[in-house]
């Protein structure tokens, strides 16, 4: 049995490096070291690899080395001569570190991201012109040495989250701040002590979860028997639609307000606000803690608000933060317990057997509890 490729490539790359391998016109060299990273991609050892191409295996090893550190083309290339070396300075380094700091569309080229042919070339054309003539017969080797000292792999993409919310800490706080006067609400038995005000805050976690697919099974699923332990189901379905959840949690008494929809627009959302307006009592302010989606801040959800000031609060979280919002706890659990491997023959059907669920949650609420960096947070 072969071993895992302990070389990844892409298609791109695997077309190229094959293309060296099959030509007559590549030197001997290139040829022989195309050749062990496609079988070193194949999952061949490196003892293997060295046998069939004719090598020793420290020569096999220092290819797939280069490979690792900077890339196939870099692998292919050859080291810098024995003798005295050429002599490059900081400030020539400099002005090819920057190059490659830079994409190469902002030197007029089509590609998203340097190969060392192609940076070599651009730095051969454009040294003498910017005043580094030393370069002008620079080696592929000899670049990547210059980018590697410096750890910069102008070829390779790793990704990451930004944070783009300027005020995600001070958003964030402030939903902490309502989780932590929620708890303070309750008294050591768990019972809710309102504040001896007129009118009291309701606080609700909201989210819609959109998209939830109707499915339904072409073949009747075949239930567990001695003979086999789980349920049989035919790999063909038949998608019937989608619908839309709007959902909240309020925060004091953990149930579950939902309302279910064939669409995701301002008008669902203004539909859910009435579904609160109509819950609680008229003098009660109903302050919704949710992100910043454009449903809900769209002309239509400001007219509607407009027509009942005051009644509503929105606490909107901050960009990437929709895990401080409480609603996603249940959507998870949602998805765990009632939407998985679920198949109906209708989208009524699963609008009934969602709300039939959530039915049986409510009668049993659980109050959501956020634990994470509370001690940080007062009250005051």
């Amino acid at each position: 049995m072969r071993r895992r490729g302990i070389v990844a490539l892409s298609e791109e790359e695997r077309c190229a490096l094959q293309k060296i391998a099959n030509t007559r016109t590549e030197e001997a060299r290139r040829v022989q070291r195309a050749r062990i990273l496609l079988l070193a991609a194949d999952g061949e050892t490196q003892a293997k690899i060295a046998e069939t191409v004719g090598l020793s295996r420290p020569s096999v090893i220092l290819c797939l080395k280069k490979n690792k550190e900077a890339g196939w083309e870099y692998a292919l290339a050859d080291n810098s001569r024995t003798g005295r070396p050429a002599i490059i300075s900081d400030a020539t380094k400099m002005w090819v570190r920057n190059i490659a700091c830079q994409k190469p569309l902002s030197f007029g080229y089509p590609q998203e991201l340097w190969t060392i042919t192609k940076l070599r070339k651009h730095i051969r054309e454009t040294c003498e012109e910017a005043g580094y003539a030393e370069l002008k017969d620079i080696a592929k080797s000899n670049v990547w040495g210059i980018l590697n000292a410096a750890e910069i792999k102008p070829h390779r993409i790793r990704y990451y989250l930004e944070r783009r919310d300027p005020e995600f800490e001070a958003k964030m706080h402030e939903i902490l701040l309502i989780y932590k006067q929620i708890e303070l609400m309750f008294d050591e038995n768990g019972n809710i002590v309102w504040p001896d005000e007129k009118s009291k805050t309701i606080t609700v976690s909201y989210d819609e979860k959109p998209g939830i697919q109707a499915i339904a099974n072409v073949a009747e699923d075949m239930q567990p028997t001695q003979a086999h332990g789980y349920v049989a189901r035919d790999s063909e379905y038949k998608r019937l639609g989608t619908v839309s959840l709007l959902a909240g949690i309020d925060l004091l008494t953990g149930e579950i307000i939902p309302k279910i929809s064939n669409t995701h627009k301002s008008v669902d959302f203004i539909a859910f606000l009435k579904v609160l307006d109509e819950k609680y009592n008229h003098g009660d302010k109903i302050r919704i803690i949710l992100d910043n989606h454009s449903i809900h801040t769209s002309k239509e959800t400001r007219r509607y608000l407009e027509t009942i000031p005051n009644r509503f609060e929105f606490v909107f979280t901050p960009k990437h933060g929709s895990w401080l919002n409480l609603i996603e706890s249940f959507f998870g659990k949602l998805a765990r317990v009632c939407l998985r491997g679920i198949r109906v023959k209708s989208k009524d059907e699963l609008i009934e057997r969602i709300y039939r669920y959530i039915d049986e949650v409510n009668e049993d609420p659980v109050v959501y509890r956020w634990t994470y960096k509370m001690d940080e947070v007062s009250a005051g």
